[in-house]
């Protein structure tokens, strides 16, 4: 019991392990169970706040390859701002001038070429485009995008800080810490009044399911584009990070926004990508839309173009748009659907893997039967399920189930596997007791027959080592090579000592007359091979017959048959006589030469198997002679070994 319970132990303590140090196996397992509950409990009735314009395949095809003028970029902004939206989250990052400026073409031409260009009828807010697209954007209520590196340092003094205030005040937030930035070009960065990252996370599988709503640079919190975005729509310019019952989130205004302790929000998508209201930008250019899709919405500005590289993998698509991931987010936000690993997860799973150790192990002991524990496995697991996935769409709360689970089914495998173990140790010890007891019967007969029988025991021996020293030798010369199996081979081990039995039978004047058996007597003695199988075949016949018994039977009808047809009690002869009967004539003949009888001396091995020799053919089958002979110096040695004291070897 100490032992098993020690193994329980191990097994739940790698578990444990696995889960603390992260192992790859099992984080994909928590991901699936993720992932199904997310793809099972999807919300169709939210409504988003969030319309996307989107410079798609078809705009790029219309107006330009990417990337386009900045005055293209202003033109759109400027109807999106016209439009009076809540807030508008640009995408976009423009880290570099434009290079088709009318004031950089005369730059480049000067510079290239000693050459300067004039323009006519230009407008002088037209001659550079980055201007005109900043002063655009100090126009409208956008928010810009900036990107956070991680794997290198870029100090870039062109970016300004941003004027959202996040304090964290849980003393438990953790974000990455970024290296470097990427921001706009000057001429635009120092217009946009708001920026937030464009970073995102996609997990080990290489699917995005959070995003890192929180990122510090320089001892400062950023947040993302989308998080900028919504808190220019709600007018918050304060935001703090506190904790509740179920771990972090960010306090903005009246919203409470879950994060984990790097500052990641974990997204709730509701299907595949296009699920929010887009616009085309060439439809925007052309006034093809509807103007109530931009008025008091937040509005993202971004590309869904494969192009340009800003696509994602999702639960529910491979090919899920960046911009839309803001629009997701701000969805989830507004409609206060989260989803929360509770920032004691680990601990619960933990629990509750010991409390699987134990349910399952008491199962074990308690129960007498397989049912019992696979019942009672089979139920936990499903507790285990319901209350995750319960507690997945009730309370948006993700504890994963697949750690337990995974733990019960190798408990209950090891626990079945103990089990089918024991009791086969048991049905093993119940087979040698019943093996046992048939030795032990097995030797009473014997014992009677030798308390009526002057041959002793050692005569029985023999003949065992004999009829298997035979039929080994028959096999491995190629001999009745389909019945000669190791089992036969045992059985008939086993049943060579009730060769005999039927002797009790036959009188005891006859028996154990000390002379010669007269003819009549001779007669009566004969009979002793049909008596014994008699014994055998009535003593087992409502009962399934052992193989050892059924050669019992075999051997006691036909030791004593010859192979010329004139042996007894049958008169069979050749193939007629079982293998079982030939090969056990021959032994008891052999150890009847050379044993004492009251008939006779005991002969010399040399002379008994010259006497074999001449029944070649007659008295035995040819074959199991030939194999008795090719180890006759075998079979003389098991007789020295086990002769009876009283024997005196004689040639007469």
């Amino acid at each position: 019991m100490l032992l098993m319970a020690g193994l329980v132990a191990s097994v739940v303590l790698i578990f444990i392990l696995g889960t603390a140090f992260k192992n790859p196996f099992l984080k994909a397992v928590d991901f699936a169970f993720y992932d199904q509950f997310s793809k099972q409990a999807v919300s169709t009735g939210t409504i988003s706040p969030v319309t996307i314009v989107d410079i798609d395949e078809t705009s790029l095809s219309a107006v330009g390859q990417w990337p386009w003028p900045r005055y293209r970029m202003a033109q759109l902004i400027s109807i999106v701002e016209q439009a009076n939206p809540r807030a508008i989250g640009l995408d976009i990052i423009f880290p570099e001038s434009d290079q088709t400026s009318l004031k950089v073409l005369q730059q480049q031409f000067l510079r290239d070429f000693n050459l300067t260009l004039g323009f006519t009828g230009v407008p002088s807010t037209l001659m550079d485009n980055d201007g005109f697209f900043g002063h655009m954007l100090q126009q409208s209520r956008t928010v810009g995008a900036r990107y956070f590196y991680f794997d290198h340092f870029n100090k870039d003094k062109g970016c300004r800080n941003n004027p959202f205030r996040i304090v964290d005040k849980s003393g438990l937030l953790s974000p990455h810490r970024a290296t470097g930035v990427l921001c706009n070009t000057a001429a635009l960065e120092d217009r946009l009044a708001f920026n937030g990252s464009m970073n995102n996370q996609h997990d080990e599988d290489g699917i995005l399911r959070q995003t890192p709503l929180l990122i510090e640079f320089q001892g400062r919190l950023y947040p993302h584009l989308s998080l900028s975005t919504f808190m220019k729509a709600e007018n918050i310019g304060d935001a703090t990070v506190e904790r509740d019952l179920y771990g972090l989130f960010i306090q903005a205004g009246e919203h409470r926004i879950p994060i984990n302790r790097n500052g990641y929000f974990r997204t709730r998508f509701n299907g595949p990508a296009r699920r929010q209201r887009y616009i085309s930008g060439v439809e925007l250019l052309n006034g093809n839309y509807d103007k109530s899709a931009l008025s008091d919405r937040i509005v993202f500005l971004g590309s869904s173009a494969v192009g340009l590289n800003d696509i994602h993998h999702t639960v529910f698509d491979t090919q899920f748009p960046g911009i839309e991931v803001h629009a997701a987010i701000l969805e989830n936000i507004f409609n206060r659907q989260f989803m929360i690993i509770p920032i004691w997860s680990q601990s619960l799973i933990l629990a509750v893997c010991i409390l699987t150790a134990v349910i399952l192990t008491t199962l074990f002991f308690l129960s007498k039967g397989a049912v019992v524990l696979l019942t009672g496995s089979a139920l936990w697991m499903l507790l285990l399920l319901v209350t995750s996935f319960g507690a997945f769409t009730g309370l948006s709360v993700f504890v994963s189930p697949g750690i337990p689970l995974l733990l019960s089914i190798t408990l209950f495998t090891f626990f079945s596997l103990s089990r089918f173990a024991l009791e086969k140790r048991a049905s093993y010890t119940w087979y040698r007791k019943l093996v046992d007891s048939q030795q032990l019967t097995l030797r009473a007969m014997v014992s009677m027959v030798e308390t009526r029988d002057p041959e002793t025991g050692e005569h029985i021996k023999r003949t065992q080592l004999y009829a298997r020293m035979t039929a080994e030798t028959l096999r491995n010369q190629g001999f009745y090579q389909e019945v000669l199996t190791d089992r036969f081979i045992a059985t008939l081990f086993l049943s060579v000592p009730l060769h005999d039995i039927g002797k009790v039978g036959i009188p005891d004047n006859i028996l154990l007359k000390p002379e010669r058996l007269t003819d009549d007597e001779y007669e009566i003695m004969k009979t002793h091979a049909a008596h014994g199988r008699t014994i055998i075949t009535r003593a087992t016949k409502d009962y399934k017959i052992d193989a050892y018994l059924l050669m019992s039977a075999e051997i006691a009808g036909t030791h004593h048959e010859r192979w010329d047809g004139k042996g007894y009690p049958d008169g069979i002869g050749g193939d007629q006589i079982p293998l079982s009967g030939r090969i056990m004539s021959l032994a008891d003949v052999y150890d009847a030469l050379i044993s004492v009888r009251c008939y006779k001396p005991a002969f010399s091995h040399e002379k008994a198997i010259g006497i074999i020799r001449e029944g070649r053919g007659t008295l035995f089958d040819p074959v199991i002679v030939d194999a008795f002979l090719a180890i006759e110096s075998d079979i003389g040695k098991v007789a020295a070994a086990l002769s009876d004291a009283e024997e005196v070897l004689t040639d007469g």
